[in-house]
C-alpha cells in the first residue's frame, strides 16, 4: 500500500526526490505522513482537496481487503 502511495505522489509532483512517506501502524488503521516541498503541496491537495481525496479513496479501496482504515496527512 505504501508503494502505491509513493508511486501516485511521485507521479504528480515536480520534485519527486523530495517526497518522504512515513507510516505508522495502529490496531486497525495505517497513518501515512507525506513530506513534500512547499511548491508541490498544492499539486497534491488540488482544487478544493480533490486530488488528495482521490488518493485517499484509492488507498481505502486497496486496504479494504486487509480490513484497515487509511489516513493520509500532508505536512
Amino acid at each position: 500500500m505504501k508503494e502505491l502511495l509513493v508511486y501516485l505522489v511521485k507521479s504528480l509532483v515536480d520534485k519527486p526526490e523530495d517526497v518522504v512517506v512515513d507510516s505508522s501502524d495502529e490496531k486497525d488503521a495505517v497513518r501515512y505522513r507525506l513530506k513534500l516541498s512547499d511548491t508541490d503541496k498544492g499539486k497534491i491537495i488540488g482544487k478544493e482537496g480533490k486530488v488528495i481525496k482521490a488518493i485517499r479513496t484509492l488507498l481505502a479501496a486497496n486496504s479494504a481487503r486487509d480490513n484497515k482504515k487509511v489516513f493520509i496527512d500532508v505536512e
